[in-house]
C-alpha cells in the first residue's frame, strides 16, 4: 500500500478539480522568458517549448498562481515564499524545512550532469510544488474513497511525472521481464483483471512505475490504479502528487487503529471502498497496484546499504485473491518488484507524524514482474485456510525478492542490462514529458 490508508480508482478516466477558482498559467521558456520571466498573458493558453539546451521536463509547466510562474532562481523562490509568509499565506515555520528540501533536490538535479539539469530546472519544479501546496492551504482537496486522476484544468499527472523524472538516471534504469509485461497488456485488453502484488519503497513509486512503462506500455502507465495510504492523501506536500493518480482509499491493517476513536469510521470507509473495488473488478480490464506489506520497505541488506522488500501481510494478499476470484471477469495475480528507494530514501523507522524530511537523489530505478501465480497449484494439498493464505503470501514475497535482487544487480552493473538480458530500456535516452 502507498503509505498508510489505501486507495484504487477507475482505470483510464480522470476528472476536473472542483472548486478551482485560480486561472492557470503556462510558461514558454524562450530566450526572452529566461531574461524577463513568464508573462501570464503570453502563456495562459500555450504549452511550454524548451530550447535544445533545456531539459524536456520544462515543457508544459503549469501554475495556479502567476506569482510562481516567473521563478527561476533560489533567491527568487525563497523571496516569494518569505513574502507570502509575511502576509500569512504560507506557514513561516515551514520555510527552513523547504530550504532543506530545495537544496537537496537542486543538488541532485545539478549533480546529475544531464544537459539542461540546472538551477532553472530545479527552481521551476520546486516552484510548481510550492504553488500546488499553497493552493491546498487555500482550497484543500478532500480525497473521496474512489479518486480519479485530475488532468484538467491542471494536469497533476504531468506535475508528478516531471518531479520524479528529473531524478531518474534513465541510462541506469531498467524494465524487467518485458515479455511478461506484454502478456499483462494482452490480458487487460481481453478485459481480464491484473493485480500487481508489489513491494513499496518511496512516495515516488507511482511516478517511477509510469516512467518505466511509458515508452512500451503507455496505457498501462496511465490507467493503473493504486492502493494508497493516509500519508499521501493528507500530507500537504504529498497531496498534489496523489491528485494525479487513480486511487482507492482503504485503511491498512497496520495503521487502522493508530487513533482508536477513529477506528469505526475507518472500518466503515473500508467496507464502502471494498464494494467499489468489487464493482470495478466486475467491469474487467482493471490493473491494480497494491503493496501487501502495508507500507514502505524498511528491511535492509546485512551491510545496511540497500533497502529490501518487506514481508507481505497474508490477509492483504488473500483480500486481492478473493476479490479477483469472485469477480465476473477473469483475474491474474503477479508479484512485482520495485527498486526506487535511492530516489527518495524512506526513513529507517516508521514515522507517524506528517511532513517528514524529503531527501532526493539522481539515480537508476526499475520495476520487474515475476511469473503469474498459479493459485490453484500453489494451494493444492493445503487444507487449512489460514495456512493457504500464509503460503500464498510467502510465495508472492519470495518471487518479488528474487526479481528485486536480479533487478538491483542490473541497475548497478551495466553488463547485466540491455539487449540480450531480461532487463531492458525501452526509452530512447531521457524522454520528453509523458
Amino acid at each position: 500500500m502507498l503509505g498508510r490508508k489505501q486507495c484504487v480508482g477507475s482505470s483510464a478516466s480522470h476528472h476536473t478539480l472542483p472548486g478551482a477558482q485560480l486561472p492557470l498559467h503556462r510558461c514558454a521558456f524562450t530566450a526572452a522568458s529566461r531574461s524577463q520571466g513568464c508573462s501570464s498573458a503570453r502563456t495562459n493558453s500555450s504549452r511550454c517549448r524548451s530550447s535544445s539546451k533545456e531539459s524536456p521536463f520544462l515543457e508544459g509547466v503549469q501554475f495556479h498562481q502567476p506569482g510562481w510562474s516567473g521563478i527561476e532562481t533560489e533567491q527568487q523562490f525563497f523571496g516569494k515564499m518569505e513574502a507570502d509568509a509575511a502576509v500569512g499565506r504560507f506557514p513561516k515555520k515551514l520555510i527552513p524545512v523547504w530550504q532543506d528540501f530545495y537544496n537537496n533536490y537542486r543538488n541532485a538535479i545539478v549533480g546529475s550532469g544531464v544537459q539542461g539539469a540546472n538551477e532553472l530546472l530545479a527552481s521551476k519544479i520546486q516552484a510548481t510544488i510550492a504553488d500546488c501546496v499553497m493552493l491546498q492551504l487555500v482550497q484543500p482537496y478532500t480525497f473521496p474513497s474512489v479518486h480519479k486522476r485530475i488532468l484538467e484544468p491542471y494536469n497533476y499527472y504531468e506535475f508528478g511525472q516531471r518531479y520524479v523524472g528529473a531524478l531518474i538516471d534513465f541510462e541506469a534504469s531498467v524494465l524487467g521481464q518485458p515479455e511478461r509485461w506484454a502478456t499483462i497488456e494482452a490480458q487487460l485488453a481481453a478485459k481480464h483483471n491484473v493485480i500487481l502484488l508489489a513491494n513499496h519503497q518511496t512516495e515516488a513509486d507511482p511516478g517511477v512505475f509510469a516512467h518505466m512503462l511509458a515508452a512500451s506500455h503507455p496505457e498501462m502507465a496511465t490507467s493503473v490504479v493504486y492502493v494508497a495510504g493516509d500519508r499521501v492523501i493528507t500530507d500537504p506536500l504529498s497531496k498534489p502528487f496523489s491528485m494525479g493518480r487513480n486511487l482507492f482509499c482503504v485503511h491498512s491493517k497496520k495503521h487502522i487503529n493508530d487513533i482508536p476513536e477513529l477506528y469505526q469510521e475507518k472500518a466503515d470507509t473500508n467496507r464502502k471502498t471494498l464494494v467499489a473495488m468489487a464493482r470495478r473488478l466486475n467491469e474487467g480490464g482493471a490493473l491494480i497496484w497494491i503493496a501487501p506489506s502495508g507500507g514502505r520497505d524498511r528491511s535492509l541488506t546485512p551491510d545496511g546499504v540497500d533497502f529490501l522488500p518487506d514481508p507481505f501481510d497474508a490477509s492483504a494478499v488473500e483480500l486481492m485473491r478473493s476479490l479477483t476470484a469472485r469477480a465476473k471477469q477473469p483475474g491474474h495475480l503477479y508479484p512485482m518488484a520495485m527498486y526506487s528507494w535511492p530516489v527518495m530514501p524512506p526513513p529507517k523507522t516508521v514515522d507517524k507524524t506528517m511532513g517528514e524530511r524529503r531527501l532526493t537523489n539522481y539515480t537508476g530505478v526499475g520495476i520487474s514482474v515475476a511469473e503469474e501465480l498459479d493459485v490453484a497449484t500453489l494451494l493444492a494439498g493445503i487444507e487449512d485456510k489460514e495456512q493457504q493464505q500464509k503460503h500464498l503470501a510467502a510465495v508472492a514475497f519470495e518471487e518479488v525478492s528474487k526479481e528485486y535482487g536480479s533487478m538491483m544487480a542490473a541497475i548497478k552493473v551495466p553488463t547485466a542490462r540491455g539487449p540480450g538480458t531480461k532487463f531492458v530500456q525501452p526509452w530512447a535516452k531521457q524522454p520528453a514529458m509523458v
